[in-house]
């Protein structure tokens, strides 16, 4: 039997490791880590803006990708899917509460919100083809100042790992983009092309800097 991508888990074990504070220094073994912190404009109306715009796959489209966010039945999403989320210290605790802040429910293009167990299908210009990228969300970061979610590789997807998005505001009212991953090839087809893939991730993590900096629509 054919599992459904959403049945399947995700392809890695740290699953909610893009929360430590020290993930440049100690990665999951094998994996290589990156962590980039751009500033993307000044006040709330950039800062509400840019957290409803990245809750809702708002970079990624931005960026180039197509989203196809695949329908699992909420029970299973709602009361299975329970990841492993980490403190500032590293240990694990207890997942927050599932789904999206109270007040509003979807983005500025009436997309919903991600919620953790959400899993899309990420289509990834690549030449003349689409990359498919299978991905499942795997935390939701709810706080008055800092917003934002992470997703974790599928099987399908060229690459193992974890990549977050948090939109941030500093007491002085800035706001900024933190992108934080860790990653390797899924397989040996995609390590022969490691030094493509590690091109690709940064021209796209360049498009993910510039996605939530624009005008505001």
């Amino acid at each position: 039997m054919t599992l459904e991508p959403w049945q399947r888990p995700v392809t890695y074990a740290a699953v909610g490791a893009t929360q430590a504070k020290d993930l440049l220094e100690f990665p999951p073994t094998g994996y290589r880590p990156l962590e980039r912190r751009v500033r993307i404009g000044h006040g709330d109306e950039r800062f509400d803006w840019a957290w409803t715009t990245a809750m809702s796959w708002g970079i990624q489209r931005l960026s180039g990708f197509r989203v196809d966010v695949l329908q699992a039945p909420r029970e299973v999403v709602e009361l299975s899917y329970r990841p492993v989320s980490f403190d500032e210290s590293g240990e694990p605790v207890e997942p927050a509460a599932i789904g999206a802040p109270a007040e509003t429910m979807f983005g500025p293009d009436g997309t919903a919100f991600v919620i953790p167990g959400d899993t899309a299908i990420l289509r990834i210009p690549f030449g003349p083809f689409r990359v498919s990228a299978p991905a499942r969300v795997v935390y939701v970061l709810d706080e008055p100042d800092r917003k934002g979610f992470a997703y974790g590789t599928l099987p399908g997807h060229p690459e193992n790992g974890e990549e977050g998005f948090i939109v941030e505001r500093d007491p002085d009212d800035s706001v900024w983009l933190r992108i934080t991953a860790f990653s390797r090839p899924a397989n040996w087809f995609f390590w022969l092309g490691y030094p493509v893939l590690r091109l690709s991730q940064a021209f796209y993590t360049r498009r993910y800097e510039r996605a939530l900096a624009g005008p505001i629509s």
